[in-house]
């Protein structure tokens, strides 16, 4: 099976050196192998996304040495892509509308009775408060988020949440990972798949694209190990393949902090703009040079 992987940043401000380093490392691995690396441009966020962030990705990008097949998949233009997936698990009684807002779900879970408020991949675990005792029924309401039923969901799937990871989660994880009914029950919970404000999640929208895109191999960082159980779920649910998943350090501060995209000191414009070469930001990241790797 052929080698695809991508890289797929959000145009909400400029790409810093754990961006660089996700992106070089997945370039480099698709070289290795003779396969495709390809980009993506998460935008589904309209309040955020910018037109000249995603014109300072490219640029940057291109700096690096990378390169990748035209036209650039970008979530703006495939909307109805979501929206089919997300008729498809509704009419499989699979999703119902919620109404609670963070205030509403943090006061719930730290409800006396709740215990303590258990963290998930999304935050706080959503406590049900929406839940229905019978799938809904009807058309997909307008005006309400969507939350999958993790408990349904997993009675409709005939085999074992498992993916095959080829680097490491946060403790080491890797090889073939199983993630029990009960794990994603109480550990996971209901999670969004659409917003009000967007038609989809990040959860179901990966997903989605990265089936549209044949991606083979998901690389990524390890903060996003503990969602990925939620990627095979909706994979089973709607009939697509699961990639193997390559999960990779974080790039941090020198308080030990991961990178955010507010740390301009560590953008790769200002690197450039103080006369680094693409090999310095490699070797800041502990890559190969350009003509080493691969």
């Amino acid at each position: 099976m052929a080698f695809v992987t991508r890289f797929a940043p959000s145009p909400t401000g400029p790409l810093h050196l754990g961006h660089a380093y996700s992106a070089l490392l997945a370039h480099d691995m698709a070289q290795a192998t003779g396969g495709t690396f390809l980009l993506r441009i998460e935008d589904i966020d309209r309040t955020r996304s910018r037109q000249q962030w995603e014109a300072q990705i490219l640029d940057d990008l291109r700096w690096l040495g990378l390169h990748w097949p035209e036209p650039v998949r970008r979530q703006s233009d495939h909307i109805a892509d979501y929206e089919a997936a997300l008729q498809r698990l509704w009419a499989k009684g699979l999703l119902y509308p919620c109404t609670c807002n963070r205030r509403d779900i943090a006061a719930a879970a730290a409800a006396p009775q709740e215990g303590a408020p258990m963290i998930g991949p999304d935050g706080l675990i959503y406590p049900g408060t929406c839940r229905p005792d019978t799938p809904p029924t009807g058309a997909i309401p307008d005006g309400s988020a969507l939350r999958l039923d993790m408990n349904r969901a997993l009675q409709q799937l005939d085999e074992n949440v498992v993916f095959a990871e080829t680097g490491s989660g946060p403790e080491g994880q890797t090889g073939a990972i199983a993630a029990s009914a009960a794990t994603l029950i109480d550990h996971v919970g209901d999670v969004v798949l659409s917003r009000r404000e967007f038609p989809a999640s990040y959860h179901l929208s990966v997903v989605v694209d990265d089936a549209a895109q044949g991606i083979t191999d998901v690389v990524r960082g390890n903060d996003l190990f503990s969602a990925t159980a939620i990627h095979v779920v909706l994979q089973r649910l709607l009939g697509l393949s699961t990639p193997r998943y390559h999960h990779h350090r974080l790039i941090r501060d020198d308080a030990g902090k991961r990178l955010a995209k507010r740390d301009d000191a560590r953008a790769i414009a200002t690197y450039r703009a103080e006369g680094a070469t693409p090999d310095d930001i490699r070797r800041l990241v502990n890559l190969p040079p350009l003509h080493l790797a691969g």
